[in-house]
């Protein structure tokens, strides 16, 4: 699955990700840290890639209408720490069919998972 992590998750996440089998890009990678919340999603979507992020600047569905995109997901946890925040996605990533979330819009929270299809 090709994914884009944004920069409010950890590096050690992409190195996790990798392992799995993923293509991976950070957005510290490509020097777009601090860059507009419009940049890296233009950069998503020019390189057709599920989005994963912290940032609740994208948690308007109607804004990110499932099949409007490659697929995002927002993850809101309770206590967001590095390890926590890896060990969470990774379990997701582990668990759950996400290479069919193609174009979704989903919310991840310390005991949810929302998925919207298209």
């Amino acid at each position: 699955m090709k994914l884009k992590l944004d920069e409010n998750l950890p590096a050690q996440l992409a190195v996790a990700l990798r392992r799995l089998g993923h293509d991976v890009h950070t957005v510290l990678e490509e020097n777009l840290a601090g860059q507009p919340d419009t940049a890296i999603w233009n950069a998503v979507q020019a390189e057709q890639r599920f989005l994963i992020t912290q940032d609740l600047d994208f948690s308007d569905v109607r804004r990110f209408r499932p099949g409007t995109h490659c697929g995002l997901l927002l993850v809101r946890l309770h206590a967001p720490g590095r390890l926590a925040l890896t060990e969470r996605i990774i379990a997701l990533f582990t668990s759950e069919p996400v290479d069919s979330w193609s174009g979704c819009f989903a919310i991840m929270t310390d005991h949810k998972l929302r998925v919207r299809s298209p």
